[in-house]
């Protein structure tokens, strides 16, 4: 029985092992002829920035889609400011700029995402929430079209069980700000295509990305690293054994990182810092990734940091 045992962890070992070489080892093609049109779910921070760089850097049309009409017009006001600001420092033309700005149009409705050969989806990071988006949008995209999410912490694999074209589904998780931040971190749920895959990578490529490849565990790299980092600077916070500008001012001083890991949580979002603790914890069972009681106490506050205007700083001016 135990050599039994043995052999079939072995095997299931070598699987593993033959997904992670298939997924990781195939170079992505130079071109994404075939995607005409990318739809973006959510026009927030990260929805915004995903379609500004679809559109600017890939120039490829983008349907920017939210249920709320404000929300949508104020993302697009945003995106004005984003052209604006980069003609002013002669970064692009304005004849670039106003062609960038048509590209991109508004929508209220998933219905107008069925002709768009990529969907990338910026909501909450709830899985409720995506896994409801994502059924709808197994009937209403094409049979072809690309399922993408930027889930920063949630399952791919849980994701596309809510559809019935698992194949078409993976993680393409972009950097806040996306305009600024040069990496995505795209994952394959265990029933991602491979041209799924390449199609994704050679896209985020066009986008002027460097692309990682990470599989489908609780957080992938990114926040799997991340998280527990500013999480121990908040329990440090927590326990009195420094200011927050004194852990920061350490860790920029002494490790020559760009800001501190509180600042840093001010601006990624306290709520969403929270979400993906929590999402690390309960999928691992790892008390290691347990919330601080501080962060939860923070965001039950709504002080969300910066997009509130108060966080571990005030950002009221």
């Amino acid at each position: 029985m135990l050599r039994t045992a043995i052999r079939s962890h072995a095997n299931l070992s070598l699987q593993t092992a033959q997904i992670s070489k298939r997924f990781m080892s195939a170079p992505a093609p130079k071109n994404i002829d075939h995607i005409k049109r990318v739809g973006v779910i959510g026009s927030g921070q990260m929805g915004l920035g995903i379609a500004y760089v679809a559109a600017n850097v890939s120039r490829l049309p983008v349907t920017l889609m939210d249920i709320s009409k404000e929300q949508t017009d104020k993302g697009l006001k945003f995106m004005d400011r984003l052209l604006e600001k980069d003609v002013a420092k002669e970064k692009i033309t304005a004849e670039h700029a106003k062609g960038t700005r048509e590209l991109v149009t508004a929508a209220n409705s998933l219905s107008a995402l069925s002709d768009v050969d990529i969907v990338i989806e910026a909501a909450s990071e709830n899985l409720n929430v995506k896994s409801a988006i994502f059924r709808d949008l197994d009937a209403i995209c094409k049979s072809d079209a690309i399922l993408a999410t930027n889930t920063s912490s949630i399952s791919i694999t849980k994701i596309a069980a809510a559809t019935k074209k698992a194949e078409q589904v993976i993680g393409m998780h972009f950097m806040n700000p996306v305009p600024v931040m040069k990496l995505v971190e795209v994952i394959p749920g265990l029933a991602t295509a491979d041209n799924v895959l390449q199609d994704t990578l050679a896209l985020a490529q066009t986008m002027g990305k460097t692309t990682t490849v990470a599989q489908d565990i609780p957080g992938f790299v990114a926040n799997r690293l991340l998280m527990p980092y500013i999480n121990e600077a908040v329990m440090l916070l927590e326990g009195g054994v420094a200011s927050a500008k004194d852990i920061d001012t350490t860790m920029k001083l002494g490790t020559n990182m760009p800001m501190g890991p509180l600042t840093l949580a001010d601006f990624i979002g306290l709520d969403t810092c929270l979400a993906i603790q929590k999402v690390l914890h309960e999928n691992t069972g790892d008390s290691k990734y347990r919330p601080s009681v501080l962060l939860q106490k923070y965001v039950d506050a709504g002080w969300y940091g910066k997009k509130s205007g108060r966080g571990f700083y005030s950002y009221n001016k």
